[in-house]
């Protein structure tokens, strides 16, 4: 899996409406300055986050964008799925994406193996890990006390 810049952007985006959860709306001027994301590329991926159903927006002088769903119920692996497609590094280990591969054996395929591991782990950690997780690991990060999550691999 490697993320786009739209990806990328798409989950700063969720962490700023994470974080600030508790405001009725936040405006796309804060999110672009808290997260240094230009506001003609953020428009869009709201648009986007809105039409998979994480964002919701409210029009206006006092209009902006807030999470649809609370933090807790909203994992990286949807945003991700949604936004970039496969989570494995390679079409013929995906579950939901999968593509045959040009080897001539799948099942004996070396390469194969150890990408379906990759992507198992990751995986595993991307549909653990909500947006109120990022965001405690972002306020964590501001006190420089790192909590990793707490799970294994």
């Amino acid at each position: 899996m490697k993320l786009s810049l739209k990806g990328e952007y798409a989950i700063r985006a969720l962490l700023v409406l994470g974080l600030h959860y508790d405001d009725r709306v936040v405006s796309i001027g804060t999110i672009s300055t808290e997260q240094n994301i230009p506001k003609r590329f953020l428009e869009q991926i709201l648009t986007d986050l809105k039409s998979a159903g994480l964002v919701e927006s409210k029009r206006g002088i006092s209009g902006g964008y807030r999470l649809a769903k609370s933090p807790n119920e909203i994992p990286l692996s949807s945003v991700v799925r949604h936004i970039e497609g496969a989570l494995a590094p390679i079409s013929c280990v995906s579950e939901r994406f999968y593509e045959k591969c040009s080897c001539p054996d799948e099942s004996r395929c070396a390469i194969r193996s150890v990408m379906k591991e990759i992507r198992d782990a990751v995986v595993k950690i991307a549909e653990r890990v909500t947006i109120a997780d990022m965001c405690e690991r972002a306020r964590s990060l501001n006190t420089r006390q790192v909590v990793p999550f707490d799970f294994e691999i």
